[in-house]
């Protein structure tokens, strides 16, 4: 009997985890580009909660209107208005599923990782991410609500 529950436990996160919805975001001045989706995994409800010690991989689609032989991305975390500078492993786009150049008029889905450090306080903070182009333009800004928790 353990055994079925056990399944049945593994087969209801799968579900869950699969079916998980787009986040909710809102664009911050996407000059060249158009988000179509962002998926943050694993986020089950909104915003978001991060648990420290954990990381959490971040993918968004979009769709650029430049062509651009680099890509770089910026990270912070907004807490009461103020941008704090958030650090992610790879800030090179061409190295998170970007195979660069960037292309005008072609989808692409960058895919990092967002690394939620033990020392971050627990706090509602609004994360903003830019990916900008050799011009230093964003390809893509959005902002999205999260949450970290212990």
């Amino acid at each position: 009997m353990g055994y079925y529950r056990t399944l049945g436990v593994v087969l209801l996160s799968l579900l869950a985890y699969t079916n998980a919805e787009p986040v909710k975001f809102a664009d911050c001045g996407s000059i060249h580009g158009k988000v179509a989706e962002v998926d943050i995994q694993p986020c089950p409800s909104q915003p978001c909660q991060l648990h420290k010690g954990e990381s959490y991989t971040v993918n968004v689609t979009f769709t650029s209107s430049v062509a651009s032989q680099n890509c770089t991305a910026v990270v912070h975390g907004v807490v009461e208005g103020v941008p704090v500078l958030f650090p992610i492993p790879q800030s090179d786009g061409c190295k998170s599923g970007i195979q660069c150049p960037v292309e005008p008029q072609k989808s692409y889905s960058y895919v990092n990782q967002l690394p939620v450090k033990t020392g971050y306080p627990p706090i509602k903070l609004v994360v903003e991410w830019e990916l900008k182009d050799d011009f230093n333009k964003d390809l893509f800004c959005i902002k999205f609500p999260v949450q970290i928790v212990n």
